[in-house]
C-alpha cells in the first residue's frame, strides 16, 4: 500500500532526525506536519510508528544488538539503526502487518535511502529476529515415495502423445 510505504519512509526521515538531534517527539511531529502536506493515512500511520519506535527504543535497541553479530547499534549507519528500529517495532507490536510485508518494505527502503550492502545486513537481522518471534512449527515426517505427487502440472494430452510414441515400433 503505498501510504504505508510513504509512512514509514517519513517514520525514517523523523527518527533520523530524532537520533542525531535527540527532543521531544511530540514537538518533532508537530514541526514537521506543520511544514509538510500528506494525506491524513500517511500522517497517521508515520506517528504512529515514530511515537511507537521511539517509546520503545531501549527494548528494541535490545533485540537489535542481541541479533546483530559482531555489530554494536553506535557502529551502525543511522538510517541503517533507525530502519532496523521501525521494522522491529512493527514486528513486535503491530500484529496486523504480517512479518514478511515488514522486512519486505525495510529492505525497499532500504535500497532507497542506504548503501548497497546494507539491505543484506538489514535482511539478516531482521530474519532472525523474526525467526527468533516465531515459534517453532513441529516438522512433519517426510512424505513416502509412493505418496510424493509430481510438482509438474499434469495434461493429460502430453501424456498420451508421449505413450503413443513410445509404443511406435517407427
Amino acid at each position: 500500500m503505498y501510504s504505508r510505504r510513504r509512512g514509514r519512509e517519513l517514520a525514517l526521515k523523523l527518527l533520523y532526525g530524532l537520533d542525531v538531534l535527540p527532543r521531544d517527539v511530540d514537538a518533532t511531529l508537530e514541526e514537521f506536519w506543520s511544514m509538510t502536506r500528506y494525506p491524513q493515512a500517511v500522517r497517521e500511520f508515520a506517528t504512529q510508528l515514530v511515537r511507537g519506535t521511539w517509546l520503545h527504543k531501549d527494548e528494541i535497541d535490545q533485540f537489535i544488538s542481541k541479533n546483530s553479530i559482531n555489530w554494536s547499534l553506535d557502529r551502525m549507519a543511522i538510517v541503517d539503526r533507525n530502519i532496523l528500529r521501525c521494522a522491529v517495532y512493527e514486528l513486535l507490536y503491530e500484529e496486523v502487518i504480517p512479518p514478511k510485508v515488514t522486512i519486505n518494505e525495510a529492505l525497499d527502503i532500504s535500497k532507497k535511502y542506504s548503501t548497497p550492502k546494507s539491505s543484506a545486513f538489514i535482511n539478516g537481522i531482521l530474519d532472525h529476529i523474526h525467526h527468533t518471534l516465531t515459534p517453532h512449527k513441529p516438522s512433519r515426517p517426510p512424505a513416502s515415495p509412493k505418496s510424493r505427487k509430481s510438482s509438474k502440472p499434469r495434461n493429460p494430452r502430453s501424456r498420451s502423445k508421449k505413450n503413443r510414441h513410445d509404443s511406435d515400433p517407427a
